[in-house]
């Protein structure tokens, strides 16, 4: 036969609550510095232009990558074609 017994030890349930508390605010806290890491201002720059004769080689490799896939998969030759054809 069990039986079960009620301690009414405050000073163990003080520790529950203090331990869960630190964790609650040991969360919050990392919730809140990685959402302060999204706004980090991050300084922007202009990429080098390309050079007319670079971009015309790349939207030929496109079409010709485009030509040799179009027998097995036309859906992605389209879309090769579709990427040679942006601005």
């Amino acid at each position: 036969m069990t039986t079960a017994t009620y301690s009414n030890d405050s000073a163990s349930l003080r520790h529950y609550f203090s331990d869960l508390g630190n964790a609650a605010r040991a969360f919050a806290d990392a919730l809140f510095a990685a959402q302060a890491r999204q706004f980090v201002v991050q300084e922007v720059r202009a990429s080098a232009p390309v050079a007319p004769a670079v971009k015309a080689r790349g939207v030929r490799q496109l079409f010709s990558l485009a030509r040799d896939v179009e027998h097995f998969s036309p859906n992605l030759a389209a879309e090769l074609r579709n990427l040679a054809t942006r601005d």
